[in-house]
């Protein structure tokens, strides 16, 4: 079997986005990571900022390895722009890097129209300011953002540190219908141990941001749409798949 290659650009201290597109891609695809750099005392906004303005940069770090595709495996800095730049700037380095390549909300965004999605609940772990701008960043895109819901670490707004405990037990308390469609916005954030509890007795559709990031870069690896599949463990083993692509 030939397996793809698939470059991953993620932020300095994402400890979430490896350990899950790896994952998520399973045997159908290697994984290949470049980081961002390092931005040392920059706020969260310019840190962010900083990760757009060094994107096209980043496409050339891996220096003619051979991929199926490129994904940068981070929404934050995305919502700081319009989804027409981002699809706009995706197109531009596709070219510039001569393999597909999407960001994490493009990916979202293909993934949701894949499957016929209108609405959403919008699951954030960002500070109240940044989701805000991805709550704009999907209405947007078109899409109809019936909630928000907001998720909190112990310590604060993080992505990077909010449990899956800390994630089920809020996402429970909001009372969401059983039928939502829920988008866990956030390639840090540690996602596929909570698809199972929370959909346990429902009708839900589970999309995470490393999900849709994985059936994207694996629909280009293999040369044709996998199926996404709206639970991952709810899928039997079958090929093509990708947790909850199959």
């Amino acid at each position: 079997m030939n397996r793809g290659r698939v470059g991953v650009i993620v932020a300095p201290a994402n400890p979430s986005a490896e350990p899950e597109l790896t994952r998520l891609l399973g045997s159908r695809a290697d994984m290949h990571v470049t980081r961002f750099p390092v931005r040392s005392g920059l706020t969260l906004a310019e840190r962010l900022e900083s990760y757009n303005e060094a994107l096209p940069d980043m496409v050339s770090a891996f220096d003619g390895l051979p991929l199926s595709a490129m994904v940068m495996a981070c929404s934050e800095p995305r919502y700081l722009i319009g989804p027409d730049e981002d699809r706009d700037q995706c197109a531009e380095l596709t070219t510039a890097a001569g393999v597909p390549f999407a960001s994490a909300t493009l990916a979202t965004r293909e993934a949701m129209e894949h499957i016929g999605v209108g609405d959403i609940v919008l699951v954030s772990p960002y500070q109240p300011w940044l989701t805000e701008l991805a709550e704009r960043f999907w209405k947007t895109a078109g899409l109809n953002v019936t909630q928000v819901v907001q998720v909190r670490a112990k310590d604060g707004y993080s992505s990077y540190a909010v449990t899956p405990a800390e994630l089920i037990s809020q996402v429970e308390l909001a009372e969401l219908p059983g039928d939502a469609v829920l988008l866990f916005t956030g390639t840090g954030m540690n996602t596929l141990p909570v698809l199972r509890p929370l959909s346990t007795g429902n009708d839900r559709v589970l999309l995470t941001s490393n999900l849709c990031t994985a059936w994207w870069a694996l629909s280009r690896a293999v040369g044709r749409h996998v199926t996404l599949s709206p639970v991952p463990y709810r899928r039997h083993m079958a090929a093509p798949r990708v947790g909850g692509v199959a």
